[in-house]
């Protein structure tokens, strides 16, 4: 088959990008076209994406395309979870989207079990319980009277919208749904009493596809800004974890995924989804992957610890990686915090909200950006290490190895924190999965692989992998039970 081009768009809470995929004598070559911040815009109270910033710079990189006469064979998109755009009865858009970081949503889920009860909502959805989880945002609009709620004809997911606004085709795509605590695992549809009781409808979801379905061609409109013809455009996996769980190049079942980004989220890729006592109790959900698979994991605070942190440190270097570097000029073990403490969600100073932890907990207060750093890392290793401990309890198959995809796999000095933590080999790359999974969905639907395993084995031969043995294995347990005690996590 000839070499195909793919345009992949792949959104990030804090930036985005668009990706030129090739696939040429069986590896995959990839180049940036653009790159872009996303930014959440605080108003009236509230915080915001900008919808239309984001759709203007997806043209902004068809253009390019056009420009560079490229051909392409389609279009994906992947993004964040949970967050959605209404969309009027004359097909436009009412309002930009919430981000999920929004505080209406506090003390959302206490209210919405008044109407449905906790057991309840988690033995039909299997979805870990977060305050911003779209049921319980949309409950919360309904709640409040919310203006654009009230006269919405389609409720889309990030994702879904944009390719909505590409295509004029309202589609409702099954991993991104699956973020939203109201998609039944068995039967892959929304639940109807779960968003019966906040008044919504199943039809107001748009048409249901799944990873490498044709949702549409570009409209009249696109082609003429940008300058292409009627490019197809695909739903990849939505949401932007599921695309990156596709492109882990596994040789086999027995792993579990880490995707660091500005999230960790640490899981397992199985074929059905696990409700039970115990993933209620560990609070796991049960995430749509590729080819109805479920991606079985725990959202972890992440990175974002670091970013918030940066843009407050007035004696750190520029450039991140030197940061990793001088991190490990401070002493080890000093101080931990609960990376997924209620505190660390939004503050307003990050550096407070650490050293404020760490005081109230009777540890060494970190000061400067060494310590601090350290903290962090020593502090998402321990984390891991909790929650793989929960996994092993329920997978049904021994983890032999920690599979790392995203920006913080580059962090090599996190990455042997991990595999020191976790007692286990710990591989890392692609470092930019989500876009890779992008497009190999996108070759998937334009038939030049068949399956999730050859889109792996394809990815494994086109990336560089590196390996991390655990050492000094000694230390982190007895400094593990340390963590635990000041977190009080022995069980959350």
């Amino acid at each position: 088959m000839a070499d195909m081009n793919f345009f992949a768009v792949d959104l990030g809470a804090t930036s985005g990008r668009t990706i030129l995929g090739t696939i040429v004598d069986g590896k995959l070559e990839q180049r940036e076209l653009t790159r872009f911040p996303n930014q959440i815009i605080e108003t009236g109270g509230h915080f915001f994406w900008d919808i239309f910033a984001l759709y203007n710079e997806i043209l902004r990189g068809l253009k390019v395309v056009a420009d560079e006469h490229l051909d392409i064979a389609s279009i994906g998109i992947d993004t964040w979870g949970v967050d959605f755009v209404m969309i009027g009865k004359d097909g436009g858009v009412l309002r930009n989207p919430y981000c999920y970081r929004d505080p209406h949503t506090n003390h959302a889920m206490e209210e919405y079990f008044k109407l449905v009860p906790k057991e309840k909502v988690y033995e039909k959805t299997g979805i870990q319980f977060m305050q911003f989880n779209s049921l319980f945002q949309l409950a919360t609009l309904r709640k409040n009277n919310d203006s654009a709620l009230e006269v919405a004809d389609k409720i889309l997911f990030v994702p879904d919208a944009l390719m909505y606004m590409l295509t004029g085709r309202a589609v409702c795509e099954y991993t991104i749904l699956s973020t939203s605590q109201f998609l039944d695992p068995r039967t892959k549809k929304i639940d109807p009493e779960l968003i019966g009781v906040i008044g919504l409808k199943e039809s107001q979801f748009g048409r249901y596809v799944n990873p490498s379905d044709h949702v549409g061609l570009l409209t009249a409109e696109v082609q003429k800004q940008t300058g292409l013809g009627a490019v197809p455009v695909v739903a990849v996996a939505g949401h932007d974890t599921g695309a990156a769980v596709a492109a882990v190049p596994a040789e086999n079942e027995k792993f579990a995924y880490l995707s660091c980004g500005t999230w960790s989220l640490l899981g397992i890729e199985v074929k059905d989804a696990i409700i039970s006592e115990k993933s209620f109790e560990y609070n796991f959900t049960n995430e749509g992957g590729v080819e109805g698979t479920t991606r079985f994991l725990k959202n972890i605070c992440g990175m974002w610890l670091l970013e918030r942190c940066r843009k407050e440190w007035t004696d750190a270097p520029a450039d991140v990686n030197q940061i990793n570097k001088d991190s490990m000029d401070a002493p080890a073990f000093q101080s931990f915090i609960f990376p997924d403490a209620p505190e660390f969600s939004n503050p307003t100073s990050m550096v407070e909200a650490i050293q404020g932890y760490c005081r109230r907990t009777g540890q060494p207060v970190p000061q400067g950006y060494k310590a601090m750093a350290r903290c962090i890392f020593e502090s998402l290793a321990m984390r891991y290490r909790q929650v793989l401990g929960y996994l092993k309890d329920m997978a049904p198959f021994p983890i032999e190895k920690l599979h790392v995809i995203g920006g913080g796999s580059k962090n090599g000095y996190l990455m042997q924190m991990a595999a020191d933590s976790i007692g286990i080999p710990v591989v890392t790359g692609p470092m930019e999965g989500t876009a890779i999974g992008n497009i190999m969905l996108q070759a998937k639907a334009a038939g030049m692989v068949n399956d999730m395993f050859e889109m792996r084995h394809i990815i494994a031969n086109s990336v560089e992998l590196k390996t991390y043995l655990p050492q000094n294995t000694e230390a982190w347990d007895v400094a593990y039970g340390r963590y635990l005690t000041v977190t009080g996590t022995e069980r959350e």
